[in-house]
């Protein structure tokens, strides 16, 4: 939603492509909260694609703390616990070891709570993130990990959101990550062709050229 132990490689790694999660904010949402959630994407972008690897995880880790100021004060709300989720993950991506795991799992709470509220909110990203976790974190005795969890969650987000760059790219993850490279190739091509979205254009910028990456690795 970036361990040595059981992880998919190494725990530099661990949650390398959780740590690209991120979504839009919600017109319908208090305008102090869309301002607050308009911060957190911003910073995460700048942190996730203009900052080099060795400072993400302070950086990120600060950005932890005003994520969850906003979701305290939202707490009934989903998206700032989406994008608590999303910075957390982040911050593990960035940060790995044995504690990835532990952020991890907090950053799965925050993307459960956020289901339960409203699993559409800012486009099913919960579910999109969640589903990432699952097959990114190594499953038991180690952590949570569940492909097949992972594949329904990441299907129920292209169903909310079946032209979004995110769950197009990161079910094409998914697909490349079994082995199932040939599925993944036209879920690439449509998030290349995602609308752009006001306001993100370094996530945007961002995301395409892991989408061209991917594109690489999948032919």
């Amino acid at each position: 939603m970036k361990q040595n132990i059981g992880l998919r490689n190494a725990a530099a790694g661990l949650l390398a492509g959780v740590a690209c999660l991120f979504s839009t904010f919600t017109l319908a949402a208090p305008a102090d909260m869309d301002q607050g959630i308009r911060e957190l994407q911003n910073g995460w972008a700048e942190v996730q694609y203009k900052t080099p690897p060795n400072d993400r995880a302070k950086r990120f880790e600060a950005l932890s703390k005003q994520a969850h100021d906003l979701t305290q004060r939202y707490a009934n709300k989903a998206e700032p616990h989406i994008w608590e989720g999303i910075i957390l993950s982040s911050w593990a991506g960035a940060k790995g070891g044995m504690g990835a795991l532990s952020l991890a799992k907090q950053a799965k709470a925050e993307y459960e709570t956020a289901i339960q509220i409203d699993s559409k909110a800012l486009d099913g990203s919960a579910l999109n993130s969640l589903g990432v976790l699952y097959y990114k974190v190594p499953g038991w005795p180690v952590g949570f990990g569940d492909n097949k969890r992972a594949e329904a969650l990441l299907q129920q987000a292209l169903t909310i959101n079946p032209d979004g760059i995110d769950p197009n790219y990161f079910y094409a993850d998914y697909l490349v990550y079994r082995n199932r490279k040939s599925e993944a190739i036209p879920y690439l091509e449509k998030a290349l062709k995602a609308p752009a979205r006001p306001g993100r254009e370094v996530a945007d910028e961002g995301r395409r050229e892991e989408v061209r990456t991917l594109m690489k690795e999948a032919r």
